[in-house]
């Protein structure tokens, strides 16, 4: 790595309580070091491509040298022409769904169940049934998905635009699928508010239509991920699981170095400009302004390398997969102002979601803590618009520590990929997509677990992609291990200041400026700037409309017909691929020097001592309880109280969960029949759902908090030797085979038997070998030898 030290020392700010330069240290050597991989990389590659250059240049003479030339000139302006061909398609497909409402890309058909202009408090969102294609069997009496797309500039579909999408995933197990979509123009006066209750009227229309099933698993992708959550916070008796993909709840999270679209909102002084665009287009904020900010994150991939590759690729498939995505991309969706103002003052500035400090309507503050169905998390170390962080702080934020979540009887599952970018986390990655089908498989099974924070590991996996095999094991987590994804997050205080500094710059525009800027602004005025923005141009200028375009389409059908293609080895092909290359590098070294100046000039700006102590007050801290407080609480007073009453659910549950927390994990295969036993066998049968859930809660809470007089009381629970037979036969059914627990596991399964007066449990001789390393190990320790590790079956 380069050493940073020279620049740190000539950067001001070195007084002790000033935090820059410790931020700065952190964050410069990071980008530093990714410049210099990057050209060591791009170097590597370039020599290597100059080598196959010379190479296949020495093996021609001059003739062929010059027939390589033709040829290539040839290919390449054939090439261009079948691009220019391509865009044309483009804005053609922009002009022509532009023309028809914008639709959802979808690529299944469907029936619209509710409109939401028809509904008490109107609003552009509509609920679609999706119909299964011939031969996909669905059976209705399956727990139903519904699908909440993003809605963050570009319209709906991108969740089912491919047939190994989240719908297709969905519809392959056999599940009732429905989709949340909008249309691109709000309804008058439309706000979250009333989006919300839309969501929620459509929840009950989708239970209404399957009486027998499940409550519905809702899907959240993206911005539709903080739209689930909060829907699920304000209508805790409606969902059923919620799933958030790359869903930004903390949006002032992330590390130093490596995640600059955080800063955005600061090197803006916050909301300001959002309530100006908003103002000029008739208080209406234009989606593609949104769009613009993804593309400038990566502008080497999306202002260069997409139309290369279209270009490089053109007689492949490539143009399909352009026009089907740029179908979706180029999708611009409108906001009224008020919906805008409350995403940008809550969320991407305010930061106010996670805190419990974000109302909807006034007196209502959204708490996520009353969401009572499992929500399980995906994020991915490969995004760049929401990283791990702000996928996962806010589960910090929300509770004082794992143990409110068990106390809560909350059950939160979370996984964070390596390397899957953003969209690939619910779109088109074929490993993100195989794990997604995993987890479709899990989500009848994880409310048997007990309540607590879980990771979703992925153990013994074998092959690649879709033909890729791992078993998905769940791991009780502290918040500890989330917080160890992140650095120690004492930069969130300079987005206090610049949460204080939009409230303040907010006051000051609404008072002094805006009435004049609506004076100017107009339907109209919004309209052309519409009309005008950068990204619709780019597509129209390209369309068939454009008179300098109409002889494209026939040359595009004669360069078909008489198409020659360069030969692979080609020198000057082979010699524009590395140009290709070189361009692109050249935009990412742009794009993270850029990302570098940006951090480094956000942090000297807010995280100097003044501007700490400006936003003091909208710092949001956490204060821990500690055990003895939570033991207070009225639930686990009550859980304590009766923790001698009850009969065999209680028991066998209890017993469960005291394996489980002998164990640390709990594996998919065992978890499966966990939920069979809950669910298919008596006595939980007779008890319904509610009243199984409730039972796992209290149980948890007596293990949590009591686990040896919760042990010992099993006896007056089972009074009966037949009743105790049969609760271990229970038990034993999950556990599977005892030469595949782990040590402590079966120690605990012994003592029950013991406790119950059936004991001794015969003990497995891999349990016994694993027992006598152990025992030998802690020997070794106490003589001063090195401890043998403990292999567990």
């Amino acid at each position: 790595m380069i050493d940073a030290q020279p620049l740190l020392n000539m950067m001001p700010g070195d007084a002790p309580q000033d935090q820059r330069l410790a931020f700065l240290h952190a964050a410069v050597p990071r980008h530093i070091a990714r410049l210099y991989n990057a050209s060591k990389v791009a170097a590597d590659t370039m020599l290597k491509q100059a080598q196959e250059i010379s190479d296949a240049t020495q093996k021609r003479d001059v003739p062929g040298l010059a027939e390589s030339w033709t040829s290539y000139v040839m290919d390449s302006f054939q090439r261009a022409t079948l691009t220019l061909d391509a865009l044309r398609k483009r804005g053609d497909i922009f002009l022509e769904h532009e023309a028809i409402g914008a639709p959802p890309v979808l690529i299944y058909d469907y029936e619209v169940i509710m409109d939401g202009k028809d509904l008490p408090r109107p609003c552009n969102y509509m609920l679609l049934k999706i119909l299964p294609p011939e031969g996909i069997e669905i059976d209705e009496r399956q727990r139903p998905y519904m699908i909440i797309d993003p809605r963050a500039g570009h319209g709906a579909g991108i969740g089912g635009f491919k047939p190994d999408s989240q719908v297709g995933v969905g519809l392959r197990h056999g599940n009732p699928v429905y989709f949340v979509a909008f249309r691109p123009i709000p309804e008058p006066n439309q706000t979250l508010a009333d989006v919300t209750h839309a969501e929620a009227a459509f929840l009950r229309e989708v239970q209404r239509r399957h009486p027998h099933s499940p409550r519905p698993v809702v899907m959240g992708n993206c911005q539709g991920g903080w739209a689930t959550a909060i829907l699920a916070a304000r209508n805790p008796d409606l969902t059923g699981p919620i799933v958030l993909n790359g869903a930004p709840m903390s949006y002032w999270a992330g590390r130093l170095g490596q995640d600059p679209m955080r800063y955005t909102g600061g090197m803006v002084a916050g909301i300001t400009p959002v309530l100006l665009l908003s103002d000029l287009g008739g208080g209406k904020f234009d989606g593609a302004n949104l769009v613009l900010n993804f593309e400038m994150l990566n502008p080497g991939r999306t202002w260069f390398r997409n139309y290369y590759d279209l270009f490089a690729n053109i007689d492949e498939r490539t143009e399909k997969r352009f026009l089907e995505f740029e179908k979706w991309w180029g999708g611009f969706y409108l906001m009224n102002e008020a919906e805008i103002h409350w995403i940008v003052e809550n969320l991407f500035v305010g930061n106010r979601l996670g805190a419990n400090e974000a109302r909807l309507e006034t007196g209502r503050p959204i708490d996520l803590k009353a969401i009572k169905a499992p929500i399980i998390v995906f994020a991915s170390h490969g995004d760049t618009i929401t990283p791990p962080q702000q996928a996962l702080n806010w589960i910090v934020d929300t509770y004082a520590d794992e143990t409110e979540i068990e106390i809560r009887g909350q059950r939160i599952f979370y996984m964070v990929h390596e390397e899957v970018g953003h969209l690939g986390i619910f779109v088109s990655s074929s490993v993100a997509k195989k794990e997604h089908s995993e987890m479709a498989g899990t989500l009848p099974t994880i409310e048997a677990l007990p309540p607590g924070l879980y990771e979703i590991v992925i153990k013994n996996a074998v092959g690649e992609g879709m033909n890729r095999r791992f078993t998905l094991d769940f791991v009780n987590r502290k918040m500890s291990d989330i917080l160890a994804l992140d650095d120690d997050r004492n930069e969130e205080q300079a987005f206090a200041a610049v949460a204080r500094l939009s409230e303040n710059m907010a006051e000051i525009y609404d008072i002094a400026i805006r009435p004049f800027v609506k004076q100017v602004g107009s339907g109209q005025m919004g309209e052309v700037m519409r009309r005008l923005h950068p990204m619709r141009v780019q597509r129209e200028i390209f369309a068939s409309s454009n008179p300098l375009m109409a002889p494209v389409k026939a040359q595009a059908e004669e360069v078909r017909a008489q198409r020659q293609k360069a030969q692979p080895d080609n020198p000057f092909l082979l010699a524009e691929k590395l140009w290709a290359d070189y361009v692109e590098y050249a935009w990412n070294v742009w794009r993270d020097s850029r990302a570098m100046a940006f951090e480094a000039s956000f942090l000297m700006i807010y995280a100097n001592p003044l501007a700490v102590t400006y936003g003091a007050s909208r710092v949001r801290s956490r204060t821990r309880r500690a055990v003895d407080e939570l033991r207070s609480l009225p639930e686990v007073q009550l859980a304590l109280a009766c923790i001698a009453k009850g009969g065999l659910a209680e028991a066998a549950i209890r017993m469960l969960v005291l394996l489980a927390d002998a164990r640390g994990n709990v594996r998919h295969d065992r978890l499966k029949r966990s939920s069979e036993v809950l669910t298919t066998r008596e006595p939980f049968t007779s008890i319904g759902a509610f009243k199984r859930e409730q039972i796992i809660h209290e149980q948890s809470l007596v293990v949590q908090f009591e686990p040896e007089q919760g042990l010992a009381t099993l006896p007056l629970l089972l009074p009966s030797e037949q009743e105790r037979h049969r609760a271990l036969n229970l038990v034993r059914y999950v556990i599977g085979s005892l030469d595949e627990m782990e040590p402590k596991s079966f120690m605990r399964l012994s003592q029950m038997y013991e406790v119950l007066g059936l004991g001794p449990l015969q003990t497995p001789p891999s349990i016994a070998a694993a027992l006598q390393d152990e025992s030998e190990g802690v020997k070794r320790t106490e003589s001063g030898a090195p401890k043998k590790p403990v292999t567990t079956a």
